[in-house]
């Protein structure tokens, strides 16, 4: 089984590298992939109340034997529920679904501009931290000057931000804001809904590498220091996505991959959106 590198966050805490997204994954079938990714090696698992399948991870979870403090389990908090009370209760369903007494990583899942709760919000995630029922707290959807405005007006920053990131959009201006604030990030929509992977550079690459074009850009995002969540229902791609440790790109290969920017994205602009 390949070992998946870990990144260790502001607080020490370790998160690997590499693990499943299940969004878009229906909560009748999400059991059956997250036991086929722990099966494959998986140890991080991605998924939020939005989703609608936290009680399926759960059911994966309790099913797998896997001791607790092997797992790296994250989920987010829906627009809806902002707000300091809104989300202590919202947190509480989350846990429950899930089946456990704490989760290593909980974000806002968008910043949410038009509602403006979002230090309210980050108020109540310090104090899950500081009750333990949470190892880390993070954000998704970030603009700088919505992290700015926690850094003002909250006591903890952000641990990760999780971002659309991939080779058409690599939002190099925002991952080196996070990473001067020591907040990792982390990528959603890795390979771009599958949009890119016929890209001629990105055959080359595979070619050259003996390796599909998927496995080229996550191989990437690793590279460029990104925590990457691939999402996949189908067996073969999960175990495919999970082979991306025996092989190295060269700085030409990078160079090749950066040429693919078009600043399009595949979801929504954190500034309008939620």
């Amino acid at each position: 089984m390949n070992t998946v590198p870990t990144i260790t966050l502001d607080n020490g805490v370790e998160i690997p590298q590499l693990g499943l997204g299940v969004w878009q994954v229906e909560d009748e079938i999400v059991t059956d992939v997250v036991t086929t990714a722990f099966e494959a090696g998986y140890r991080h698992i991605d998924t939020a109340a939005a989703y609608g399948n936290e009680a399926g991870v759960g059911r994966a979870i309790a099913a797998s034997d896997l001791p607790r403090d092997e797992l790296f389990i994250t989920t987010k908090l829906w627009n809806d529920d902002q707000g300091y009370d809104s989300t202590l209760k919202a947190f509480d369903q989350s846990i429950d679904l899930l089946g456990l007494e704490y989760v290593d990583l909980y974000l806002i899942h968008w910043q949410s501009l038009k509602r403006d709760k979002y230090v309210d919000t980050w108020k109540a995630f310090e104090q899950l931290y500081a009750d333990k029922r949470v190892r880390a707290i993070g954000v998704s959807n970030f603009h700088e000057p919505a992290l700015r405005r926690l850094f003002d007006e909250t006591r903890i920053r952000p641990a990760v931000n999780q971002i659309e990131l991939h080779p058409a959009l690599p939002q190099d201006e925002l991952r080196a804001f996070n990473a001067e604030n020591d907040i990792v990030t982390q990528a959603w929509s890795p390979l771009a809904q599958g949009q890119l992977l016929a890209q001629p550079a990105l055959q080359t690459l595979a070619d050259k590498h003996g390796k599909t074009s998927a496995q080229v850009v996550i191989r990437w995002h690793l590279q460029l220091g990104n925590v990457v969540i691939p999402k996949s229902k189908t067996p073969s791609r999960i175990q495919e996505n999970f082979q991306v440790f025996d092989f190295q790109l060269d700085n030409d290969d990078m160079a090749a991959i950066a040429d693919l920017e078009t600043g399009v994205r595949t979801g929504g602009d954190p500034d309008v959106f939620g």
